[in-house]
């Protein structure tokens, strides 16, 4: 068997026609689905046996911010029960019943890598703000190619919803961490550092549901955390409030849009 192609192009077919080669990637496909609910289940007992994180301490940063306008009302965060227990529903029904299908197998590497820095980040969080901001915002990456890489019509509310969820909140609370050590770091003013996330998540949370508008669960999560940013501000951050307002109000506008056309 050729290794190299004579024009130097590393030939694919031939590499997977090895029968070994084979074997190994069949290993490896059936393998994903055990280590993904291992993982998951790990990633949900977290908290169970990490410090308890309230969010970054103030003290933590050379600016203190007692509170970051850009950090939503603590019952938005509740929304990990609902995410916790769709992605042990996803992962079980996975390895379960679909534990081979094409349709399933996509989205598998990216979110068993996600849940799998998901499972240290808590304890990262409470030591090193910077170090666990880096973190997030890989998870979030590999969270939302995840979600695209999802069949949107087969299994929808296993398949395609939890990790629209998962990926929806890890946009958001990225975007939170980027915000709170940026007013943190003096790089920005409070205020200012949360405009611009606000901005900056709007563009991206768009973004990301015109490539899956038939799964609105990822923009709707991302509306729910900006509503938690407009709960905590009112009354006291009005600039911030109202451009949160403005953004929630702005996304499901274009989430539903985008879900009537798909659904056309």
């Amino acid at each position: 068997m050729a290794i190299w192609a004579a024009n130097g192009a590393f030939p694919r077919r031939a590499i997977w026609s090895d029968p070994n080669a084979r074997s190994a990637r069949i290993l490896i496909m059936r393998t994903l689905p055990i280590l993904t609910l291992l993982a998951t289940v790990a990633f949900v007992a977290a908290p169970a046996v990490t410090p308890p994180f309230m969010g970054y301490a103030p003290d933590q940063f050379p600016v203190l911010i007692l509170r970051p306008s850009i950090q939503p009302a603590g019952y938005a965060f509740a929304i990990w029960g609902v995410i916790y227990l769709w992605l042990i529903a996803h992962a079980a029904f996975g390895l379960w019943r679909r534990p081979d299908d094409p349709a399933w197998q996509p989205s598998r590497l990216p979110l068993l890598a996600a849940v799998g820095l998901g499972t240290v980040w808590l304890a990262i969080a409470v030591a090193a703000p910077l170090t666990a901001t880096a973190t997030i915002v890989v998870m979030a990456a590999l969270a939302i190619a995840a979600f695209l890489r999802a069949d949107p019509t087969q299994d929808r509310w296993l398949l395609s919803a939890p990790t629209g969820i998962f990926a929806g909140w890890l946009t958001a609370a990225s975007a939170v961490s980027v915000g709170v050590v940026m007013g943190g770091y003096g790089w920005l003013s409070d205020t200012g550092s949360a405009l611009a996330i606000l901005g900056i998540v709007l563009v991206l949370a768009t973004l990301v549901q015109s490539r899956r508008p038939a799964m609105p669960i990822y923009g709707a999560t991302v509306v729910w955390a900006l509503i938690g940013v407009v709960v905590v501000n009112w009354g006291s951050v009005a600039l911030v409030a109202y451009a949160a307002l403005i953004g929630a109000v702005l996304l499901t506008t274009a989430t539903a849009v985008l879900y009537r056309r798909a659904a056309a």
